[in-house]
């Protein structure tokens, strides 16, 4: 990192700086009257490190646009010098490490204030410079003794990136004086916006997940802090007073009472400030906390009180806005508010640092000893494919959770996943399991729980996420403490796929198609040029059995062009975690032999994605980001309103992202592509584009009379207005895990089976196609995970989720619910590759 100025340096070392530079004076500009760029919030915090003894920075990682991540860690001089005791202390406290705790210091209460991990949401990252230089206000007393007992952890920008996508385009476009009318240019933020990261996924959805790799670094570092306070501070709407806590419902059922608790006293201790102030406010309301992979609800599942602070403002209001009342909301005005409740949450953690701590303590040893939920075992079969447990223990590692490999068998009542029953199941030599007796049991049972408990059905996101159905795992749960002799795995090392296995004069290379990392093997290996074919059904050679979409990559197919391509599948393979097997012969035993027509090859396919105005960004973001990150292959991004131009290119296949697409005048010309031998993909509500048009075979589905009847006894005009909101959600679907039933003769199934769990966040519905193949549909009475409507419950049964069309020598492949959704739901992305290489 840049240091300051020698100059500067010694001038500070003489002591001609009593106090520390405010942000105003340092930067370029008054703090408040224009937005910080990202390199100069970095110099100011680097600044006061090097200037006050209360504070120690460190860059954490670099964000995929090379941008630093930073923490400053803030206190006493004497804290700072005794900083690593600090936390290995409140690591032994909370079970995380060996040891007695030492008492001198299990009274220091560790907040982690969190700022602007939407990156539009700028006025966080701006409060961060005001609060950091009043931190570290010698001349202030009252703070001087906050630091004495609380180590405060600041993280100015969660989300540089999309920080400085925001700050930059508005630098740009607007004027030195700022237009406070809401229709001016500069509070109409253009596609994508600045809210998410540079791959325009949301990091406040990532937090449990960690699939992007700002989430991947902070939580090594959250992981060695564990803290007793965890405060997210964003923005909302800009008409909206600001939120603070305690939270809205639903609360998750293993939310502690302390935790409720002390988020009301947290509250009221804002309240008092914002009382004597005037400003307005609310709590109470809209941001529950239920889904776990929020910065508030993950904290909490980690023992700490974790918090929303919501300002109004957000990518709307830039340097200022006018407001209904005829206020002006001034940038200004948003640092203040966001100053104000990051030193009250100081203020109350060194005021209740011993209730703090001691019930952080609490939490953890009745965590180990007495886990809140049912389950006290979960069981993911040895059987499962070395690729998908990889990525399964990659995820729990990330997580901190702790695993191990079963080394003897037991047998019992058990709840199966696949199945939704409850029925006799065995705990195998080599299984996985983990048990709710650890430190983090509480996010373990969240994170494992077949279902949460919803107290309140008006809930903020989504109601079910359990890892074994994202997974598409055999897995198991049991209410009983299972001792199997659990043993640590080996450490993940870079395996030789081939074994112990002699490539000599191979006939073949086989890597069967099993989860993501088969998928990705057949990406590169197609990038570099190896010819790959794909098996369109089970096939067996001698006594080894390969199931359908396996890859074969043959000798006969490479030796003259690729004459590398043994050691490329090696190296391939190797980096993904894939097994390969070696045949001698192409003579099989059944499903046929190596020549026949039941091994098609696979095309290097030249994929290009919509991307722009009228497309959700999350959802463009979550395909682009699946090709570069999981799969390493390129693709194209065209605007929509360029589609006429990739139509007249050599594209193979074409991504519609979930959106509204403007296709009239377009249709023509889209099925004559698609009939040359085009594919096209459609995902989530970009269906609603191709529905009804005249050449696309989708319809929504109409809702039956019966299921629509109404008590004719009550006129719905007369109802009262108050359960509005109430009769609403009947119709409602805020995001559910469905069981799918997949046609297991068709490739869409190839890697997953006869039934897929699909996370379902819409209610829309489709008949299924009169002509084509209805490849995944919801039956009568499915299996539900997470929360429904009762109506929308009703109107999803027997509709299409995942259908295929023929139209000449090519297909619409109709995606009604996302299979990459927030890039975690792992069975999703092998269905994904189906589509995109194993129908044909």
């Amino acid at each position: 990192m840049r240091s300051i100025p020698t100059l500067l340096l010694f001038l500070l070392s003489i002591g001609l700086f009593a106090q520390i530079t405010h942000p105003s004076d340092f930067l370029p500009h008054r703090l408040g009257e224009a937005f910080t760029a990202h390199h100069q919030l970095v110099d100011y915090f680097e600044y006061v490190a090097e200037a006050s003894p209360r504070v120690k920075l460190e860059e954490y990682g670099r964000t995929n646009e090379r941008r630093p991540l930073v923490l400053a860690y803030v206190s006493s001089p004497e804290n700072i010098a005794r900083l690593e005791a600090i936390r290995e202390n409140n690591l032994r406290a909370a079970g995380m490490l060996s040891g007695d705790s030492d008492p001198a210091l299990e009274e220091v209460a560790i907040v982690w204030l969190s700022y602007s991990v939407h990156g539009n949401e700028s006025a966080g990252s701006e409060a961060s410079m005001e609060v950091l230089s009043r931190l570290t206000n010698t001349d202030d007393a009252q703070v001087s003794s906050w630091l004495e007992n609380t180590v405060v952890i600041m993280d100015p920008s969660l989300n540089p990136d999309g920080y400085n996508r925001y700050t930059n385009w508005y630098g740009q476009i607007s004027g030195r004086f700022p237009d406070t009318s809401p229709e001016a240019r500069e509070h109409q933020e253009p596609w994508p916006g600045g809210r998410t990261n540079h791959y325009l996924f949301d990091l406040n959805r990532d937090w449990a997940w960690q699939t992007q790799v700002e989430s991947q670094q902070r939580m090594v570092k959250y992981k060695q802090w564990m803290p007793h306070v965890h405060a997210d501070i964003h923005e909302q709407g800009y008409t909206s007073p600001y939120y603070f806590a305690p939270a809205a419902a639903p609360f998750h059922e293993y939310i502690t009472d302390w935790q409720g608790d002390f988020q009301t006293e947290i509250g009221k201790n804002h309240a008092r400030y914002f009382d004597a102030e005037g400003w307005l406010y609310f709590t109470r309301e809209r941001f529950d906390l239920l889904y776990p992979s929020y910065g508030d609800t993950y904290a909490t599942f980690n023992g700490a009180i974790g918090m929303t602070y919501e300002q109004g403002g957000s990518g709307r209001a830039g340097r200022g806005i006018d407001l209904p009342n005829g206020d002006t909301l001034k940038l200004s005005d948003r640092i203040a508010h966001h100053a104000m409740t990051s030193m009250s949450t100081v203020e109350i953690a060194s005021k209740e640092s011993d209730r703090l701590t001691e019930n952080f303590r609490k939490y953890f040893t009745d965590s180990a000893n007495k886990p809140q939920g049912a389950y006290s075992t979960y069981v993911v079969s040895g059987k499962t494919p070395p690729g998908k447990m990889r990525r399964l223990r990659t995820l729990l590692d990330r997580n901190g959770i702790e695993y191990g490999r079963a080394t003897s068998t037991q047998s019992g009542s058990m709840y199966a996943y696949r199945s939704g029953e409850v029925g006799d199941a065995k705990v195998n030599a080599g299984d996985l399991v983990i048990s709710a007796f650890q430190p983090r049991s509480v996010l373990t049972q969240v994170l494992f729980d077949p279902s949460a408990v919803v107290e309140d059905s008006v809930t903020y996101d989504i109601t079910s996420w359990s890892i074994p159905l994202a997974y598409g795992l055999e897995a198991y749960a049991s209410t009983a403490r299972l001792d199997v002799g659990a043993a640590p795995f080996a450490e993940e090392t870079p395996q030789d796929p081939f074994g112990e296995q002699r490539t000599g004069n191979a006939y073949a290379l086989v890597i069967p198609w099993t989860d993501v990392s088969s998928v990705a093997t057949l990406a590169q290996l197609v990038k570099a040029g190896v010819r790959v074919r794909t098996a369109d059904k089970d096939f067996t050679f001698g006594q080894q059995r390969f199931p359908a979409g396996s890859l074969v990559v043959t000798k006969a197919d490479n030796e003259k062009n690729t004459p590398d391509y043994v050691e490329l599948v090696k190296q391939t393979a190797s980096r993904q975690g894939a097994s390969v097997q070696i045949l001698q012969t192409g003579f099989s035993t059944t499903g046929g032999d190596l020549g026949n027509g039941s091994y098609a090859l696979v095309d290097d396919l030249k994929i290009a994605v919509l991307g722009g105005e009228g497309v959700n960004s999350n959802a463009f973001g979550q395909v682009w980001w699946y090709f570069e990150r999981e799969l390493e292959y390129p693709v194209s991004v065209f605007w929509p309103e360029d589609l006429d131009d990739l139509l007249a290119g050599d594209y193979d296949v074409i991504i519609m992202p979930d959106g509204s697409y403007e296709l009239e005048g377009r249709e023509e010309a889209l099925v004559a592509w698609i009939r040359s031998g085009g594919k096209l993909i459609a995902l989530g509500d970009a269906n609603t584009s191709l529905s009804g048009l005249e050449d696309f075979n989708l319809k929504e589905k109409e809702v039956a009379e019966e299921a629509t009847k109404k008590d004719t006894t009550v006129d719905e005009r007369l109802l009262p207005y108050a359960g509005r909101e109430r009769r609403f959600i009947s119709t409602y679907n805020p995001g559910a895990v469905v069981k799918v039933e997949l046609d297991a003769t068709y490739p869409l199934s190839f890697g997953i089976g006869k039934n897929y769990f699909s996370l379902k966040t819409g209610a829309d519905t489709y008949d299924y196609l009169d002509e084509g193949i209805n490849a995944g549909r919801v039956r009568t009475a499915p299996n539900i995970s997470g929360f429904v409507g009762v109506e929308a419950k009703d109107a999803i049964q027997e509709t299409l989720i995942f259908g295929v069309q023929e139209l000449g020598r090519g297909q619409v492949v109709y995606l009604i619910d996302n299979p990459l959704y927030r890039g975690f739901w792992e069975e999703g992305k092998v269905l994904f590759g189906n589509v995109l290489w194993q129908i044909k």
